[in-house]
Formats: C-alpha cells, sequence, structure tokens
C-alpha cells in the first residue's frame, strides 16, 4: 500500500480509527489559533488512527505548549489520543534509520539512560532488527522503566519519523485527562 503524505512533517498524532480527517482538523484548529502558526498544514496518512502535520514552530515546543492547554482546556482536545514531536523523517531502511537515530542519541548525556520505542505500520522491517541496528551504536544504559530519553522511531510504510524525546515529550491525552 502506498501512503501518501507530507514527507517532512515534524508532528504526528493518533486519534481513534474513523476519525482521521477530524484529527486533522483538530491539530490545524490548535496551531493556528492557540499558538498562532498560520502555515501549518496537516494530512492523514493513510494509516488509519495516524495524522501527521507540519508546524513552522518548533515541535517540542509545541508539544511543551499543548501539554499546558490540555491541562487548562481539556475540551480543546476531543480527537487527539497521542501528539509526538518528530525531528528527523528518513526513508525506511535499516541504515538510514540507524544513522540518523544514532546522531540523534548522541545528545544523552553520558550519565543518562535511554530507551527506544518503535512503532511499525506497513513495513516488513522487524522491531528487534530496528533494536539490534540502532542499540549497538549508543554507548549509553538502557532503561525500560524509567530512562531519561526515549528514542522514539515511527515507522509508516516508505518513511519513518525519529525524535529524541524526554519522558514527557509525548502527548497522551487520555492519560493526562485523568490527572
Amino acid at each position: 500500500m502506498a501512503i501518501l503524505m507530507l514527507k517532512d512533517f515534524n508532528l504526528l498524532a493518533s486519534t481513534a480509527r474513523g476519525n482521521e480527517r477530524a484529527m486533522v482538523n483538530e491539530i490545524l484548529f490548535l496551531l493556528k489559533n492557540h499558538l498562532g502558526d498560520q502555515e501549518a498544514v496537516a494530512v492523514k496518512t493513510g494509516v488509519r488512527g495516524i495524522i501527521v502535520a507540519k508546524t513552522s514552530l518548533n515541535p517540542y515546543e509545541v508539544v511543551e505548549k499543548f501539554h499546558s492547554l490540555l491541562s487548562e482546556r481539556p475540551y480543546e482536545f476531543r480527537f487527539a489520543l497521542r501528539i509526538m514531536p518528530i525531528e528527523r523523517v528518513v526513508p525506511t531502511d535499516l541504515e538510514s534509520i540507524k544513522q540518523v537515530a544514532f546522531e540523534l542519541a548522541s545528545r544523552i548525556g553520558e550519565n543518562e539512560t535511554y530507551r527506544i520505542t518503535i512503532e511499525k505500520r506497513f513495513t516488513t522491517l522487524h522491531s528487534t532488527d530496528i533494536i539490534s541496528a540502532v542499540a549497538t551504536e549508543i554507548q549509553r544504559k538502557a532503561d525500560m522503566k524509567n530512562p531519561n530519553k526515549i528514542l522514539l522511531i515511527e515507522v509508516m510504510g516508505a518513511v519513518t519519523g525519529i525524535s529524541l524525546v524526554n519522558p514527557d515529550g509525548i502527548i497522551s491525552v487520555m492519560k493526562e485527562k485523568m490527572i
């Protein structure tokens, strides 16, 4: 299945299947009306429940501002399940993923721990192959439960989004609404 979407997105959001169009409208509303990014673009990906967006703002700061907005005005988030920043988009092949993941992982401090989180859609690559290729290059201690950093690898067919985030760098709307 060919997935038609933005190739240079810097935000990825998940929603319930069937709500993709509503999620596109929601994230555009949040980006344009609450954060003032009139250049924002969002599209469905062809993967059920996933949309991507391109903001002219720093995607890490967008997620931070969304955290604040979610705590102040949770009703603004009707369709979003998770929203995460994407730092780099690469072709879905082990060498490209490995190269960018290692580059981003160089920002993990000497005394910091990390975890690799992989979500795959429409690919024949195995998570274990990706982890093996990436983890062997990272000279830091892994911690699956309480890492200082998360190396996020989002595979969607022919493209893969990669980020290095803090554990609170991903919005999980339902969890945060419960707090």
